[in-house]
C-alpha cells in the first residue's frame, strides 16, 4: 500500500501550520500566569463549569475516540456505541453526583493524594507508579495516531510524523500547564464537530440513507443490544453480561471515576457544584458523539472493502480515508486540522496528568518534600519533556495493535478497573483498612496482568471480549482481597475518615439554584435520554 494516501494541497497545510502557531501562541499567552504549582497543575481552581466541560470532554477526544472509534465502527458495527452510552454516561453521572465531593471538598491535587488520606502512603505509591506507567503508555496513542495522520499527508517515515507531533505538544503544554490545556481543549473541541460532522452526512447520502448503509452491512452491524443474547452472536465477541459487568461497570467506573486524566479537569472548576456539573454536563454531548466516530466507521466498512484486511489500508484509516473522498482542498484541511486537534487535546491531558502525579505524588512525596512553588512548576515543565520523550517510545507499541482501541482497553483493563474496586470501598465502606485497600489494589493489578499474558489464546472470542471480562475479574480480585485483609487488620478512626468516606461527610445540597444549574437535576435528564437512546437503536 502505498505510503502517501491523501492528496493534501497547499492550502491544506496552510490550515494546518496555522493552527499550530494558534495553540502555541495561547501557551505563550498563559505563561505569565503561572505563578503558584496550583496555577500550573491545577489552573487556580478557578475556570467556569461550561469550560471545564468542554475540556472534559475534549480530553476524551482524542486518538481513542476519533480514530479509535472510526476503526472499531469499521470493525464491530454500531456494538461500538456501548463505549460512549453503557461505557460511560452512567460512570460520568456518578463521578458529579457521588465522588466529586470527596475529591474537590478535600482539595486533593490529584487521585493518588486521596488515596493516601483514604488508606495509607503505600496506596498512593502504588497507584501513583501505576498511573505514571499507564498515561505515558496512553499518550504513546495519540502520538502514534498524530504521526500516521503525517505519514499518509506527506509520506514522512513514521519517526518523523512522531517527532514533530511530540514537538508542538510538548511546547504549548510547557509553557501554560493545564489553563493552556483547557483552552486549547475548548478550541479543539470545536474544530473537531466542525472537520468532522460532514462526513457521517455526506456517507449516509452517498449510500442511500440509515437503512441503505445497514443493508451492505452483517445483520449485527445496525443494533446495540439485539444481538448480545450470547458471545458468538456479534463480531465483538461478547454478550450482554460481559458487556454490562466488564464495560459498563468495571472499566467505565474504573475509567470515568479514578483517571486523573479526567479528574483534573473537575479539580480546576472554580466551586463544588462547577466541578460536580462538569461531568454531568459533557455527558449530554457525549452522547451523540457516535455520530461523529462511529458511524463513519460504518461507512468506511461498506466504501472501503478491503479495510482492516491483508495487504488493505488498517481500520485506523478509515476516518482519513473518508475525508479523502469526500473533502476538498481546504475542507480535507479543516478536517486534517480537526483530526490533528484531537489527538493532541488527548495526548496533552495525558501529559499534563503525567506531570501533576510526577511532581506531586512522587517528586514532592519520596524526593523533595520542602522545595518553593517554583521549584515544582519547573520540574512540572521537566516531566512534560521526560513524559513526551518516553511517549515517543510507547507510540511504537500502539502500532502493533490493529485497532488502538483494543491496546486503549486492554490498559484500562489492567490499571483502572482495579483502582476502581479499591475506590469504590474506600468511599462507600468505613470499615476498609489502610492494608486493605493496598493489598487488593496491588493483587487486582497483578491479577489483570496475569490473565493477560498467561491465559491461552483463544479463551475469549475478540480482544474486546478479554478486556471486558479481564476488567471484571480484576476488579472482583481487587474488592474480595480489600475485604479479606480489611477483616484482620485495624481500620482508621472516624475522626481520620471525615470528608473522606460516605456518611461522614456532608453531601452538597443546592436547594435555592435554578433546576438547569442543579447536578442531580441534569442527571435525570441524562438517563432518561439514555434510556430511550438504547431503545431506539436496540
Amino acid at each position: 500500500m502505498d505510503q502517501t494516501l491523501l492528496k493534501t494541497s497547499l492550502i491544506d497545510y496552510v490550515i494546518i501550520v496555522i493552527y499550530f502557531v494558534f495553540v502555541i501562541g495561547i501557551g505563550f499567552m498563559v505563561k505569565n500566569q503561572m505563578k503558584t504549582g496550583e496555577d500550573f497543575f491545577l489552573s487556580g481552581r478557578s475556570i467556569p463549569a461550561w469550560i471545564t466541560a468542554l475540556a472534559f470532554l475534549s480530553a476524551n477526544l482524542g486518538a481513542l475516540e476519533v480514530l479509535g472509534m472510526a476503526a472499531s465502527g469499521a470493525q464491530y458495527g454500531l456494538l461500538t456505541t456501548h463505549y460512549y452510552w453503557i461505557g460511560a454516561i452512567p460512570a460520568m453521572l456518578f463521578l458529579g453526583i457521588y465522588m466529586m465531593p470527596f475529591y474537590y471538598a478535600t482539595k486533593i491535587r490529584s487521585v493518588p493524594e486521596y488515596l493516601k488520606l483514604r488508606f495509607n502512603e503505600a496506596s498512593r505509591a502504588v497507584n501513583a507508579v501505576s498511573f505514571a506507567l499507564m498515561t505515558v503508555l496512553t499518550s504513546g496513542i495519540s502520538l502514534y495516531a498524530m504521526a500516521l495522520i503525517f505519514q499518509v499527508m506527506v509520506g514522512w517515515s513514521l519517526t518523523t510524523s512522531i517527532l514533530i507531533s511530540a514537538v508542538v505538544v510538548m511546547v504549548y503544554v510547557g509553557l501554560g500547564g493545564l489553563t493552556s490545556s483547557i483552552y486549547n481543549e475548548v478550541l479543539q473541541f470545536f474544530l473537531i464537530w466542525i472537520g468532522l460532522m460532514l462526513i457521517p452526512f455526506l456517507g449516509l447520502s452517498e449510500l442511500g440513507g440509515w437503512e441503505g448503509m445497514l443493508q451492505r452491512l452483517p445483520e449485527s452491524f445496525g443494533h446495540v443490544w439485539a444481538n448480545t443474547g450470547a458471545n458468538g452472536d456479534n463480531e465483538m465477541g461478547i454478550g450482554w453480561l460481559g458487556v454490562t459487568l466488564g464495560l459498563g461497570f468495571a472499566l467505565g467506573f474504573g475509567y470515568w471515576t479514578t483517571d486523573f486524566l479526567v479528574v483534573q479537569r473537575t479539580l480546576a472548576a472554580r466551586n463544588l457544584r462547577a466541578a460536580q456539573n462538569t461531568p454531568v454536563l459533557a455527558s449530554f454531548f457525549k452522547m451523540i458523539v457516535p455520530v461523529l466516530v462511529i458511524v463513519p466507521g460504518l461507512i468506511a466498512a461498506v466504501l472501503i472493502p478491503d479495510l482492516g484486511k491483508p495487504g488493505g489500508p488498517t481500520y485506523n484509516l478509515a476516518l482519513p480515508l473518508l475525508m479523502e473522498r469526500y473533502y476538498p482542498p481546504g475542507l480535507l484541511g479543516l478536517g486534517l486540522t480537526a483530526m490533528l486537534a484531537s489527538f493532541m487535546s488527548g495526548m496533552a491531558g495525558n501529559v499534563t496528568a503525567f506531570t501533576t502525579v510526577w511532581t506531586y505524588d512522587i517528586y514532592q512525596a519520596y524526593i523533595k518534600k520542602d522545595a518553593s512553588e517554583k521549584h515544582y512548576i519547573s520540574m512540572g515543565r521537566w516531566a512534560i519533556f521526560v513524559g513526551i520523550l518516553i511517549s515517543i517510545g510507547t507510540a511504537y507499541i500502539a502500532q502493533s495493535f490493529s485497532s488502538i482501541m483494543d491496546y486503549m482497553q486492554t490498559l484500562f483493563s489492567m490499571f483502572n478497573a482495579p483502582l476502581f474496586g479499591t475506590f469504590l470501598l474506600g468511599i462507600f465502606w468505613k470499615r476498609a483498612t489502610p492494608w486493605g485497600g493496598f493489598w487488593g489494589l496491588v493483587l487486582g493489578v497483578l491479577s489483570a496482568f496475569a490473565m493477560y499474558f498467561f491465559l491461552p489464546e483463544g479463551t475469549f472470542f475478540s480482544e474486546a471480549a478479554g478486556n471486558f471480562w479481564r476488567a471484571w475479574w480484576a476488579w472482583v480480585i481487587t474488592v474480595v482481597v480489600t475485604i479479606v485483609v480489611s477483616s484482620f487488620t485495624k481500620p482508621k478512626k472516624d475522626e481520620e475518615l471525615k470528608g473522606l468516606v460516605y456518611g461522614l461527610t456532608e453531601r452538597p445540597h443546592y436547594p435555592n439554584t435554578r433546576w438547569y444549574k442543579r447536578p442531580g437535576i441534569l442527571a435525570i435528564i441524562v438517563l432518561v435520554i439514555l434510556v430511550v437512546l438504547n431503545i431506539l437503536f436496540w
